[in-house]
């Protein structure tokens, strides 16, 4: 087995120290880049990301990488201490940010809540304050995510496509004069040029992405990217034959869902279901 490093310095860190030892085994067993990806069968570029930390790669690869480099469970288990490092979560989530600025096509799958791009200002407001935010950071959080949406205005904006499970038309603010707004927008927005939106009604029954809010990232570059997000946490995720998984399960529930003018009219029906503030 290849001698250990000492953690020390910045080695203490939990992606710096995955990152340091991926280097040093690789090194030591006199691999290229691209050797190693020709003898794992992973895209060469993919070990190049994940030595820039750039990303930590999945499990299965870290596995592969021990019985690779003969060192059982040593990466796997560097990479679990990396992936389960709070501080991973920002910059995953930073990344993914300055990867949906460059974007040239969007599409997502939402649960129970519209995507952060077709949210009011009201709902981004009542969601945050409901996950714990007050005063400033409060304040901040709901500007970024609300200035998040001129990326689809302009000349030449992506396009976009949402999926909403039903579950986001029914599942409403307590303020009704604000959960009227986010309607209506989403009612104005379907009509859009470059946003294409999809109701994935109930009765469509059981899918691969019930518990999974996606979305997809179609960058400059030809590559997808995919950002996957559950009430725990949120994963970028860059290796292909993931996004691919992960694109498979999103065009079937494509396929399921209603089209974009059945669409506009069943998220016209839940607005009428709001009742109307009485006038003061």
């Amino acid at each position: 087995m290849p001698p250990r490093r000492a953690v020390t310095g910045r080695s203490q860190e939990p992606r710096q120290r995955y990152v340091e030892e991926l280097r040093l085994l690789r090194q030591q067993k006199g691999d290229s880049l691209r050797q190693l990806g020709d003898a794992l069968g992973w895209d060469w570029s993919l070990f190049g990301k994940m030595e820039k930390a750039e990303t930590l790669g999945g499990p299965e690869v870290a596995q592969a990488l021990d019985q690779h480099y003969g060192t059982p469970g040593l990466l796997l288990t560097l990479w679990e201490l990396a992936a389960a490092d709070p501080t991973q979560f920002r910059e995953r989530y930073r990344r993914y940010m300055a990867l949906e600025r460059e974007a040239v096509g969007l599409w997502q799958y939402s649960v129970s809540r519209p995507p952060g791009l077709l949210q009011t200002y009201g709902y981004a407001r009542d969601a945050l304050a409901g996950g714990g935010l007050t005063g400033q950071e409060l304040d901040q959080q709901v500007e970024a995510r609300t200035g998040r949406q001129k990326l689809l205005e302009g000349d030449s904006p992506p396009p976009f496509r949402a999926i909403l499970s039903e579950a986001v038309l029914r599942t409403s603010l307590l303020d009704v004069q604000a959960w009227r707004e986010q309607l209506e927008h989403l009612a104005n927005a379907s009509q859009g040029t470059n946003i294409a939106i999809q109701v994935l009604p109930f009765s469509a029954g059981p899918h691969g992405m019930t518990g999974t809010d996606v979305m997809f990232l179609r960058l400059l570059d030809g590559r997808t990217v995919a950002y996957a997000e559950t009430d725990v946490g949120g994963e970028l995720i860059e290796e292909s034959a993931r996004v691919e998984r992960l694109h498979r399960a999103y065009d079937a529930v494509r396929d399921m869902a209603l089209s974009r003018a059945e669409s506009r009219q069943f998220i016209t029906r839940m607005l009428e279901e709001v009742p109307c503030e009485p006038s003061t």
